[in-house]
């Protein structure tokens, strides 16, 4: 799986608020790693998170719950979610409308990591 590193991520996360505004900046560097790092897990030599869509709901999961950045957390979650699929070779159809309402239910804890991952599946395109 081709995946980003933590400066990838802050980079991103810079363009991204400058684009969208809001402020810059990490509130908690560990727990940037932590999301970034909690797909690859492995308990008893088995992968916690086995598939890639597995691993890139994981990421965007991770980034909206643990708020490692000062603004723009759902933002990044959903850019880095966005990114990985097309880096590793997933297309998703969606609106910008379904899109928003996923991200804004998983920051409220409306749905959890299981329906973002049923979500990404449920919206790939096979072609």
């Amino acid at each position: 799986m081709i995946k980003l590193s933590t400066e990838q991520v802050l980079t991103l996360h810079s363009e991204l608020i400058k684009t969208s505004g809001g402020i810059d900046g990490i509130r908690d560097e560990g727990l940037l790693i932590s999301a970034l790092k909690e797909p690859f897990q492995t308990f008893a030599n088995v992968n916690l998170y086995p598939t890639i869509i597995d691993k890139i709901a994981r990421t965007c999961f991770g980034l909206i719950k643990n708020h490692p950045f000062i603004d723009g957390n759902k933002r990044i979650g959903v850019h880095v979610m966005l990114i990985l699929l097309e880096l590793n070779f997933y297309k998703i159809e969606y609106t910008q409308k379904e899109l928003s309402t996923i991200i804004l239910e998983i920051a409220s804890n409306e749905k959890d990591y299981m329906y973002l991952v049923e979500w990404i599946n449920i919206h790939l395109v096979i072609e």
